[in-house]
């Protein structure tokens, strides 16, 4: 197969020890996985062992992941997306954009506007200037014509809007009893806003911040919803209603903040950890392991 660079060779490492972790606590023989992927034995065994030497190019490799991760249960093509595969050169690129330029130049250059139009245009608005020079009734009518259209506006909201009515002194005071009477009935309403809603009390929220690279899967009550690799610098929060799982492949490059609590490391530097959190209890560590 084509060399790797260094990331690419992270990226593929960490994927296949997931995979092989999977399967082992889901106790699937690697026989079943390949007859169930149609990949053969030996690429499947070689992927686990880290002999990426002996595997097809990059782009077969990303299909073996996606069809590993399917058959183990997993969602194959997030966890094959994470395995970033360089296609297209950068050179191509350059050539190409600098021929859709040296392209839209010579279209700009083969436009070409006669020059009867602007001395035409310049007559048009010299014409209209002069009749309105030679013609000064046509202006005022122009104007009075305006006027006339935004007249009716006014007049019509000036007959909209309604008169005041005033009451007598009878009605005046049994309106007042009315509203002393109900400001005194909704007085103990304030105490209800005081109550915490019910629906914020039973979720969880996980805030995680990196503080260098790591691979990472999250799971939101039961559903994955993130499996890849987050550099240095980045921030992701999710929220649960009953459980939110975190487990990362360099612990101690993660911190995570719990509900708006102070942030803390995930675990050590370098091993491999995966915390359980529900509204109940913050976090319930499981399944802790150290590369």
């Amino acid at each position: 197969m084509t060399l790797l660079n260094e990331a690419q060779l992270e990226q593929l490492k960490e994927i296949s020890q997931y995979l092989l972790q999977v399967r082992q606590e889901k106790s699937i023989r690697i026989e079943e996985v390949a007859a169930r992927t149609h990949i053969q034995l030996a690429s499947l065994k070689a992927l686990e062992a880290g002999k990426f030497e002996e595997l097809p190019e990059p782009v077969y490799v990303q299909g073996f992941i996606r069809r590993y991760g399917d058959a183990i249960g997993l969602d194959g093509n997030s966890l094959a997306n994470t395995f970033t595969i360089n296609i297209i050169p950068s050179g191509a690129k350059v050539s190409n954009t600098t021929n859709n330029h040296s392209q839209n130049l010579d279209t700009r250059r083969n436009i070409h506007i006669p020059l009867f139009v602007p001395y035409i245009l310049l007559l048009v608005v010299a014409s209209i200037g002069l009749i309105y020079v030679l013609n000064p009734k046509l202006i005022v009518e122009t104007f009075a014509l305006l006027a006339k259209q935004q007249n009716p506006v006014s007049t019509s909201k000036q007959k909209t809007t309604p008169s005041p009515v005033r009451s007598s002194p009878q009605v005046e005071s049994i309106a007042q009893q009315h509203n002393s009477a109900s400001t005194s009935k909704a007085a103990p309403a304030p105490s209800l806003a005081v109550a915490p809603s019910e629906s914020t009390a039973k979720n969880v929220e996980v805030t995680l911040e990196l503080q260098d690279k790591s691979w990472l899967r999250v799971k939101v009550d039961g559903k994955t919803e993130f499996v890849g690799e987050l550099t240095k610098g980045e921030r992701r929060t999710w929220t649960a209603e009953k459980q939110l799982t975190v487990r990362s492949g360099n612990a101690g490059a993660v911190l995570i903040t719990v509900n708006n609590q102070p942030a803390t490391p995930l675990g050590n530097q370098g091993a491999v950890k995966e915390v359980i959190f529900t509204p109940e209890v913050n976090s319930q560590e499981s399944g802790v392991r150290s590369q």
